[in-house]
């Protein structure tokens, strides 16, 4: 997997983002100098597919609250979700899936997908009515059964596009 250093971005932040030891990535990258990373740099992450080669990828609209699922650029499947409120909104970029926990427990209802940015995921709720709206602390929020359907259906490594 090769991450692209944006702008603000330190090596122990894009370390915690895909919970990868910073050891693990500076070994990875022979020849990097860990203290100097720039904006535009390319980065291998060990541990993660090439997600050019998963044929899924996910498009979130922040602004329609959907989320849309592609297989080789074909719409799969389209399924309504919850957002972050004022003061803690989605965050807006491309990310990876990086890992899948059934029932998380609380507010998280029966699935976790974390994003390659730590702290935020697709996950279910146990809150449905809470879908359609802007009430969560950022992450998205999906019926149950539909993040669910989701997690069964895409690896890790699928690209996640968020947009406003």
């Amino acid at each position: 997997m090769i991450h692209t250093v944006k702008y603000g971005e330190t090596l122990y932040q894009i370390a915690r983002d895909y919970r990868t030891p910073m050891i693990s990535i500076i070994r990875a990258n022979p020849g990097m100098n860990p203290d100097r990373i720039y904006p535009g740099q390319s980065l291998v992450i060990p541990g993660f597919p090439n997600p050019d080669s998963i044929p899924f990828r996910i498009e979130v609209s922040i602004n329609e609250r959907g989320l849309r699922l592609f297989k080789n650029g074909v719409l799969q499947k389209q399924y309504p979700i919850g957002v972050g409120r004022i003061l803690h909104h989605t965050p807006v970029g491309n990310f990876i899936i990086i890992n899948k926990a059934p029932n998380p427990g609380g507010p998280y209802g029966t699935m976790w997908m974390s994003l390659s940015k730590e702290h935020y995921g697709i996950h279910g709720t146990n809150d449905p009515a809470s879908i359609g709206r802007a009430v969560s602390r950022g992450c998205i929020r999906m019926y149950n059964r539909d993040v669910e359907e989701l997690a069964s259906i895409i690896p890790i490594g699928t690209r996640v596009l968020i947009r406003p």
